[in-house]
């Protein structure tokens, strides 16, 4: 089947059979493996990517689902050279162990922060509750979201 949409700002048209899932799709066919494959069932939020918006688990959604929709993966927040303020916190506060569910976590970060300016710890807590880490705990997972609100308002932190 035929598709297109709009990738971290840029325009793809492809060929995609049905079956194949939008992680599929940017991993094996674009070459983009920032998103992990890891539960394969929608629960540990690895493989989180933004469409339209909202977040979605890429391993359980189809690539044809992609279809006319605007799509952000990891490689579309910051670069290697340029973190993202989000990116950043992660890194200064010691969210970012072995890093397997770290772009899921800051792609929902990114996207709870867009949609919530000042989230409080409770919504925070909630915005990335589908998003599993075994590394860290959470506590420097919400310390880093909380690092990122405080510096976007101009607080010293």
């Amino acid at each position: 089947m035929k598709i297109n949409f709009t990738l971290n700002g840029k325009k793809y048209d492809c060929e995609v059979d049905p079956r194949k899932s939008l992680l599929e799709l940017l991993r094996e066919d674009l070459g983009l493996t920032g998103a992990k494959q890891g539960c394969s069932v929608g629960e540990c939020g690895a493989c989180t990517m933004i469409v339209d918006g909202e977040i979605i688990d890429s391993c359980i959604y189809l690539a044809v689902w992609a279809n006319g929709r605007e799509i952000t993966s990891i490689e579309g927040v910051g670069t290697p050279e340029e973190l993202s303020d989000v990116q950043r916190s992660f890194v200064d506060s010691g969210a970012v162990q072995c890093g397997y569910c770290t772009p899921g976590l800051v792609l929902a970060t990114t996207n709870l922060l867009e949609q919530n300016k000042t989230p409080s710890r409770a919504e925070i807590v909630r915005g990335l509750s589908g998003n599993l880490c075994r590394c860290t705990g959470y506590k420097k997972i919400i310390t880093a979201v909380e690092t990122t609100v405080e510096k976007r308002r101009g607080v010293r932190v």
